[in-house]
């Protein structure tokens, strides 16, 4: 059976009806950069057994996080997720419909956003949050845009410190909507002036604490530049549990928080599903993107919950929308909040606490180890080492003698001359010894360098 439901009349009249000459015109908005210039290395056709076959040789090529002592982070971390977080999620109070269109049908997805919303205004200081972006790299160009429609300005500053995957989520939309972005150099030692980038013309300056090479920043004198010229400042946090011992952005001032909540109730994945924190001022709430689930009564006084704004194309006019994101990750935000529930106020501090201090043990540990150099003066659960090797190819190393040693900073930033620099993360699914492990092998691979 094969399976090609269109001919090629077909397609040459459906080319005619929207006026594209060739099937590669409709992708003329793709930077030519981005497109492949052949096709991929597979098969062009196999039955479906062998498919099945080829995927399950390519997957078996993969180190699963688990299996191995495990220290990769960047926007990404293994924390440990109870099961009664997955047992939860699938109770039949929150297996209602797709979105919460009736909400007399669907009060337990509703009252879950409630909540959900309720503890991420909470975790980043901030008055009101939507009920989740995709991820946090979408929150955080939604962001940009909402700022823009807010200052009625369009030029966005990127620090040099965000999450380089964010900054250019941010430029491509920006792109798209001829706003102008202004990308500072890679920030390693978080010495940046973004302040001196402020004037009369920016609508807001993005900034990420933890940053991407794991600094901490104070963003209240930022803020106070920003808002002293008319302009927003957005911060980004890449890892939530952080929150539970640093200081909140809301706190030092921030007008956007927006971050990734995977950290909580939500396994890696390979990479997703995520879900996106977005949260604001009580102010700004009728330009924040998405959709927002509020408390009401319902007709014989019981309380209730609805969609009280939904300012999506799928809702409204498309001019009106204030985003194009047309769902939440329903299923990633109930995780997150069950899991803050299970917690606690109280468990999330230690959590955070028990991240922080692994840290800097291994942090010590890395500092004694010839050959390495733990940059950050302050940090989370995350930090940027120099090597005294290539650290692409000392990570491919260190995978064989099977210790995932961490992110080298040139997968993340190719070209910008930063080969000698490793990020590495550690949580609460680390054990001393796994620790020892990476400080032994590391120890290893750099004599072995040094004696080649």
């Amino acid at each position: 059976m094969r399976y090609l439901p269109l001919t090629p009349e077909d397609r040459a009249s459906m080319l005619d009806t929207v006026g594209a000459p060739t099937i590669d015109a409709l992708f003329a908005d793709v930077p030519a950069d981005k497109l492949l210039t052949e096709l991929p290395d597979l098969p062009r056709r196999q039955g479906e057994a062998a498919v099945e076959r080829m995927l399950t040789r390519m997957a078996a090529r993969n180190v699963a996080a688990g299996s191995v002592p495990f220290f990769v982070g960047a926007g990404a971390y293994r924390h440990h997720v109870p099961a009664s977080v997955d047992h939860l999620i699938q109770r039949s109070e929150f297996l209602t419909s797709y979105t919460p269109y009736q909400p007399e049908i669907a009060q337990g997805t509703l009252q879950m956003l409630f909540e959900f919303q309720t503890q991420v205004a909470n975790l980043t200081g901030m008055e009101i949050a939507n009920a989740s972006m995709y991820d946090g790299s979408t929150g955080c160009a939604e962001a940009v845009l909402m700022a823009h429609r807010i200052t009625r300005r369009n030029k966005a500053v990127l620090s040099g410190g965000l999450h380089p995957h964010y900054a250019e989520v941010a430029r491509t939309l920006a792109r798209m909507a001829g706003d102008e972005t202004t990308s500072l150099p890679p920030d390693v030692l978080a010495r940046e002036d973004l302040a001196a980038q402020v004037d009369s013309t920016v609508s807001c300056v993005v900034v990420q604490s933890p940053d991407a090479f794991g600094n901490l920043r104070d963003l209240a004198p930022l803020a106070a530049k920003c808002h002293a010229h008319g302009a927003l400042l957005i911060a980004v946090v890449t890892e939530a549990v952080s929150l539970g011992l640093v200081e909140p952005p809301g706190a030092m001032g921030a007008d956007i928080v927006v971050g990734e909540g995977q950290s909580i109730g939500n396994a890696l994945n390979f990479g997703g599903p995520y879900v996106g924190l977005f949260a604001t001022r009580q102010k700004y709430v009728r330009q924040m993107p998405g959709r927002l689930a509020g408390e009401t009564r319902d007709a014989d006084g019981e309380r209730g919950f609805v969609l009280t704004l939904s300012t999506r194309e799928q809702h409204i006019r498309r001019e009106k929308a204030t985003s194009n994101i047309c769902t939440n990750s329903g299923l990633c935000a109930l995780a997150f909040s069950i899991h803050m529930t299970l917690l606690g106020e109280r468990g999330l501090r230690a959590l955070a606490r028990v991240n922080h201090a692994g840290a800097v043990r291994l942090a010590d540990m890395l500092a004694a180890t010839p050959g390495v150099e733990v940059l950050n003066e302050t940090f989370f659960n995350e930090f940027t080492l120099r090597v005294k090797a290539d650290a692409a190819d000392l990570v491919e190393r260190l995978a064989r003698r099977g210790v995932l040693a961490g992110v080298p900073v040139s997968r993340l930033l190719p070209g910008a001359g930063l080969d000698d620099l490793l990020l590495v993360a550690t949580t609460e699914t680390n054990t001393d010894e796994d620790r020892a492990a990476l400080v032994d092998a590391l120890a290893a691979e750099l004599a072995a360098e040094v004696g080649h």
